[in-house]
């Protein structure tokens, strides 16, 4: 291993790293544009305003990939979801003749995909991608309604099931009796879409329909009253599109929320006409920045005590003190931003609480922030000793089924503040750690790998990634002595890449991300027998960033509803931590 050539390279992430801060102090990330949520943006802006879109539509064209479909990101495989929406947005905004090229592509890719272009084929194609989840098939039969794609007056809306947004106007711990938790989080697409089906196909039963009716002002204060500040429904352009483009369609573009979420679109417009997914990442963007730096000696780390302080009492100020007044979550956990639309869950919260520990001198007010935090990460433990995202709940959903990927990261934070913890809440938190790590072990592959929630790789079987969650996994059962990390480690040493890096899975292309993430692993376990693989990917790693002076992304992100997307910060993040944490352990 050349460690002139490690240091140097560790040296040059470290600076890249540091410069990217921005003016608070902290970190803020640069996601990528996304044809989908420009698609989105695009139809809200033409149905509820009288913006110019024709940058917008501009940038949908050149960023269609060569097979005529579009993918969630520009580095990304086009997919049936994004195609059919940018096709539809082009008719929305009524551009199909000057966009004519652009158009036939996209008809010859839907052709292939879905079997035709009417909506017998789409409709088909769109509810076989998501199954039972109707949490995004259903805004995207809307959306090809809106646009004609359907069919034309009552029979577009046919085939489109009714959103029972009647339900908005029950009281929400009905949710949580019900075991309907999950609900909360669909809840403006729930009342937007289902009144746009309601107002074009109401229901032929007089007592259903009479009720809608009667209900529809509430629904739409409920709308208003969960709607934030920025107007953005958890900052995501998809959502706020689709809410304000059923008001809009349904005779309501004057609605105070169409008129908000409009200025939300407005303003999150990038200037080459873009959108991208969420606004940023900043918290998460932040702790996993803190976490990569914490390997480094006091004379090489970039953060004085001034900056450091800084940090901790940006993300203390961040930590929710009251119930979210959208979902309802109880006080003590963190969200991915810090703007007004982002919503406590278990990947940041767990993120924030390591990055607390990595920041310094622990006081009373940290103290407390952690004990509250860790509070909130056991109450949200599900059934099966696992984490899910958001809420407890039957485990059928992203949002509330637990995730290895969360539950390692629950545990490596309960881990690190045990010690800190008073004797009450450290006996609890022992139990679960027990629970948690039994559920990791349960859902430990035979191969020795595990699968993530919120991680995926496009060109693998089912689009999993197994080296992040494998990756993610193993530290903690490390620290915990547990047999489960070494085939863990020995699937990670036989899945590297002939080339010495690694991809999500075996024999796919290596990334930065995938390759960073491996050697932060093994780096970590201090088995000389794993020495040669370590070797092999740092050169890798090396000559990928070319001496860490370029970090390339990859979309090996899934947001909601399995949209790729990446972060430009995340290969520099996940590198530089790989490279201090190998040279720690040298």
């Amino acid at each position: 291993m050349d460690l002139a050539a490690l240091r140097r390279t560790r040296r040059n992430l470290v600076e890249r790293l540091n410069a990217e801060r921005v003016s608070g102090g902290w970190w803020e990330g640069h996601l990528a544009s996304s044809a989908l949520s420009t698609a989105t943006a695009i139809g809200a802006l033409t149905l509820a305003s009288s913006h110019e879109v024709s940058r917008s539509l501009d940038w949908l064209a050149r960023s269609q990939n060569e097979d005529g479909g579009w993918g969630d990101t520009v580095l990304s495989l086009s997919n049936i979801s994004t195609t059919v929406l940018c096709w539809c947005a082009f008719a929305i905004a009524g551009a199909e003749a000057r966009y004519r090229s652009t158009i036939e592509g996209a008809e010859t890719w839907l052709t292939n995909a879905a079997g035709g272009t009417g909506a017998p084929q789409l409709t088909k194609a769109i509810l076989h991608r998501y199954g039972a989840d109707r949490t995004f098939s259903v805004p995207i039969l809307t959306v090809m309604a809106i646009a004609g794609k359907l069919g034309q007056g009552r029979e577009a809306w046919r085939e489109i099931p009714q959103l029972p947004f009647e339900l908005a106007a029950c009281p929400h711990q009905i949710f949580g009796a019900l075991g309907l938790p999950v609900v909360s989080y669909a809840l403006p697409a729930l009342i937007a879409i289902g009144q746009v089906r309601h107002h074009y196909r109401p229901s032929r039963n007089p007592v259903t329909r009479a009720l809608r009716n009667c209900l529809t002002p509430k629904a739409l204060r409920l709308l208003r009253h969960i709607q934030p500040s920025t107007g953005g429904y958890l900052e995501a352009t998809p959502l706020t599109s689709f809410v304000v483009m059923s008001l809009a369609f349904a005779g309501r573009k004057r609605h105070s929320v169409a008129e908000q979420g409009i200025r939300f679109l407005a303003q999150s417009m990038r200037p080459d006409g873009s959108w991208p997914i969420d606004t940023n990442l900043a918290t998460w963007i932040t702790t996993l920045s803190i976490d990569a730096l914490s390997p480094l000696p006091a004379n090489e780390h970039p953060l004085d005590p001034t900056a450091r302080n800084a940090i901790r009492d940006w993300l203390l100020a961040q930590q929710y003190q009251v119930e979210h007044p959208y979902t309802h979550a109880a006080p003590g956990g963190w969200a991915w931003t810090p703007l007004p639309g982002g919503v406590p869950d278990a990947d940041d919260t767990p993120g924030a609480l390591l990055a607390l520990r990595q920041l310094g001198p622990i006081d009373a007010r940290t103290r407390a922030a952690a004990a509250n935090g860790t509070r909130w990460l056991l109450d949200l433990q599900n059934n099966d000793g696992g984490m899910p995202t958001f809420c407890r709940g039957w485990g059928r959903l992203p949002f509330d089924r637990s995730g290895t990927d969360l539950t390692a990261h629950a545990v490596a934070a309960w881990q690190e503040w045990l010690p800190e913890l008073p004797d009450n809440l450290r006996a609890r938190t022992k139990k679960s750690l027990g629970r948690a790590t039994e559920f990791l072990v349960r859902n430990q592959k035979r191969d020795g790998s595990w699968t993530p929630l919120w991680f995926g790789n496009e060109h693998v079987e089912r689009q999993e990634n197994q080296t992040y969650g494998t990756a993610r996994v193993v530290p903690s059962l490390l620290r915990a002595n547990h047999p489960a990390a070494e085939t863990a480690l020995e699937w990670l040493g036989k899945t590297q890449n002939k080339d010495g890096g690694w991809g999500g899975g075996p024999g796919t292309s290596s990334t930065i991300e995938e390759s960073s993430l491996a050697l932060h692993a093994l780096a970590g376990a201090n088995r000389p027998t794993l020495n040669p693989n370590i070797s092999r990917g740092a050169a890798w790693l090396i000559e990928a960033t070319s001496e860490g002076r370029k970090t390339p992304p990859s979309p090996i992100g899934l947001y909601f509803a399995s949209l790729w997307y990446y972060d430009d910060l995340y290969p520099l993040i996940f590198s530089t931590g790989a490279l201090s944490r190998l040279l720690r352990a040298d």
